[in-house]
């Protein structure tokens, strides 16, 4: 547990603080996106990590209590002034692959050149082009790797990250990769949950033989990392020429009856009926390009959140991008992420998602804000910690150098974050 000095935030021009008046029993939906808990010159304290109190500035220096906690840590309190600036909860960045060595620089150009991402993958790049870096590759350099892009995703506001596996594709550089999250996590001041995806795509060793490499999965990988309390999460890319709608399925079984929680890459390329996979009370589904109405209406009556991940359609080129606003006005439960990865979505931005998101996907800066905070949150069972700014929660703040939220996302490839505090630690821009 790292020590942390007593912090408190002083005449922010724009606190959003997420907070609702009644008491949440699941994530954002519909019209409560919109719901910022906005307080203009505002006050926030935070002693041991954690959140012990919000308000107005005025109201901060009135309370006795406040006043009395302040007087009792005023040697050791880190004052900070955000006149004139933004303070919102820590991104949460629920939807990650950080373990790679290379950028996929061949792909990139094929792309460009008309290439589509089957047409890719069909011919050797894709996921399957990044084994064998990470498979040769020392756990140091992969943890070095990890580590680096944990702080320049702090950079631009985020404190909270999901982070997957995926780029091994064998029981041996899973773990291994699983291992790298681990140790970079405890070297970076910031949450990071991990998430094993052994399930990305067949390998080219088990071609024609997927059932036995879901067995493995399920007899192997999914044992291992269980035991030795490496993973939160088991993530399946069900698509096709990935996995199909019963591999997940019997990869979800073997993840509850080690007893972790599921996620899964669901309707990026083509649809798949989703209402049979809600009965393992997923976490999230995670790009749904792709999705019916009736699985709509079915995802509107669970908590399983649709993470969109818009930087994934721009960065491919494409004309279509998640239909957010049905989702939105369906009230299924919305979380945005950057899927940061070499091969689709190479960005480390949440700023960069929320301006996708308003420009391409229609919601307003206000949806974006709670989809990527309080829903990221949901989206990975943290949201009793995590996504807002209220006493008792950890004390993850971004604050940036705007008089208006709104342009957060209207500034687009800029980043405007000036300070990070990553449970109550903070992280200066560089």
């Amino acid at each position: 547990m790292r020590k942390t000095a007593p912090l408190l935030l002083t005449n922010i021009g724009q606190l959003l603080s997420l907070h609702v008046p009644v008491s949440d029993s699941g994530p954002r939906r519909g019209l409560a996106l919109k719901e910022l808990g906005f307080i203009e010159d505002a006050a926030v304290l935070a002693l041991g990590g954690k959140i012990v109190s919000v308000g107005s500035t005025k109201d901060a220096i009135r309370d006795p209590w406040v006043k009395e906690k302040i007087k009792k840590h005023r040697s050791q309190i880190t004052e900070i002034d955000c006149s004139g600036k933004v303070v919102i909860p820590g991104f949460v960045d629920s939807h990650t692959h950080p373990v790679f060595v290379s950028p996929r620089l061949v792909d990139f150009q094929k792309r460009i050149e008309g290439a589509s991402y089957e047409q890719i993958a069909a011919a050797g790049g894709g996921i399957r082009s990044s084994l064998e870096g990470v498979r040769n590759a020392s756990k140091t350099v992969l943890k070095a790797k990890v580590l680096n892009v944990l702080h320049e995703m702090a950079a631009h506001g985020t404190t909270t990250v999901e982070a997957k596996s995926g780029y091994g594709l064998t029981v041996e550089s899973e773990l291994k990769c699983l291992d790298a999250i681990r140790e970079a996590s405890h070297s970076w001041p910031g949450t990071v949950v991990s998430t094993l995806l052994g399930a990305h795509v067949v390998p080219k060793e088990f071609q024609g033989r997927s059932q036995n490499y879901v067995d493995s999965v399920c007899t192997e990988m999914i044992p291992q990392a269980a035991r030795r309390k490496l993973v939160q999460f088991v993530d399946v890319f069900c698509d096709k020429g990935a996995f199909t709608a019963e591999e997940t399925a019997q990869i979800f079984d073997s993840a509850k009856k080690h007893g972790l929680n599921v996620r899964a890459h669901m309707c990026q390329l083509s649809e798949t009926k989703l209402e049979p996979l809600l009965r393992f009370e997923p976490a999230s589904f995670d790009h749904m390009d792709h999705v019916n109405d009736a699985d709509i209406a079915a995802m509107s009556r669970h908590n399983t959140v649709a993470t969109l991940v818009p930087g994934a359609n721009y960065f491919l080129g494409l004309k279509d991008y998640p239909n957010a606003r049905k989702l939105i006005d369906s009230e299924v439960p919305v979380a945005l992420a950057t899927d940061y990865n070499p091969g689709t979505s190479p960005t480390i931005s949440m700023p960069m998602a929320m301006s996708l998101a308003c420009t391409h996907m229609k919601m307003s800066p206000a949806e974006a804000v709670s989809a990527a905070t309080i829903n990221g949150a949901w989206a990975l069972r943290l949201a009793d910690r995590k996504g807002s700014i209220e006493p008792g929660k950890d004390a993850d703040f971004a604050v940036f150098d705007v008089k208006d939220y709104r342009e957060i996302p209207y500034w687009f490839g800029a980043n405007h974050c000036v300070l990070t505090v990553l449970n109550g630690e903070i992280q200066p821009r560089h």
